[in-house]
């Protein structure tokens, strides 16, 4: 009798083991671990050829760290307006990580925009990389719990008041979205280059900003039927997106990157700074 209870109690154990294995392995990825799950793709890893290293030293951009409601500190690196305003852009890294890369283009933009707040988030914890197959790592090691309190932790920083502009590259580029949908009614604009869309259409419908998408019609992941589906996504959910195919590969608009296509890039941050100029004033 024992034996037999035993039995009873080890079967149920495995049915119900079995049954939460199923149902995790069938559970539909979110949008920023279908891009993660990427970096198990041999050929998406071998299409990020490792970076050219660029050494850049701002007089104006500092880091600084700040709290997040996990009890925990985020690192980030700000370039403060020359004036005070509630206008903020907030800046998200490739799978790289927060490197120079990141700091120089955060330069640039906030020179061309005026007077704006830039914040450089670290989704990463610190963490940075020059060889692909660590930046895989990196970026499959991300914790959406984790991230998303890094998010919340850099508006809350930015103020009740402040109106916050998103952009971000690849990894970066799908999290720029999900930043808009979790800043609410603050954002003001948003700039994917390309990074995964959100399929959810119900999430879609939260954004409070329209959205600007440089994408490459040769990329092999984020590519025209991604995008085609994007576009349709955001119809359904009765927001605006304006999407932009450039001739040219997935990374195309960084300057250490191989693959790099500088008629691309300076027409796609062309767009991006119109874009921004009209929602940062």
């Amino acid at each position: 009798m024992k034996k037999l209870i035993l039995l009873v109690a080890f079967m149920a154990t495995t049915i119900t083991s079995f049954s939460q294995s199923k149902m995790a392995c069938c559970e539909k990825p979110t949008a920023t671990k279908r891009f993660a799950m990427l970096a198990s793709n041999k050929n998406f890893r071998m299409a990020h050829a490792n970076p050219l290293r660029i050494k850049f030293q701002s007089s104006i951009g500092k880091s600084f760290m700040y709290k997040t409601s996990d009890g925990r500190m985020a690192n980030a690196y700000e370039l403060k307006a020359k004036k005070p305003t509630n206008n903020y852009l907030l800046v998200i890294h490739e799978w790289w990580g927060l490197n120079d890369f990141v700091k120089k283009e955060s330069e640039k933009i906030y020179n061309d925009l005026g007077n704006v707040n830039v914040i450089d988030l670290d989704l990463y914890d610190g963490k940075v990389t020059d060889n692909r197959d660590e930046a895989g790592k990196l970026m499959q090691g991300v914790k959406e719990d984790r991230a998303k309190v890094i998010i919340e932790g850099a508006i809350a920083y930015c103020g009740p008041n402040a109106k916050i502009a998103i952009l971000g590259w690849c990894f970066g580029g799908g999290w720029s979205l999900q930043t808009a949908m979790l800043a609410g009614g603050k954002a003001t604009a948003c700039v994917m280059y390309y990074g995964m869309p959100e399929q959810d259409i119900n999430k879609l419908k939260t954004l409070h900003t329209d959205v600007l998408g440089n994408f490459a019609a040769k990329d092999q992941w984020i590519n025209p039927k991604v995008v085609a589906q994007f576009e349709a996504n955001m119809k359904a959910a009765g927001k605006k997106v304006t999407a932009f195919e450039y001739d040219a590969d997935h990374g195309f608009s960084n300057p250490s990157n191989p693959i790099y296509n500088s008629s691309a890039t300076q027409l796609a941050y062309g767009r991006t700074i119109a874009y921004l100029k009209t929602r940062v004033k």
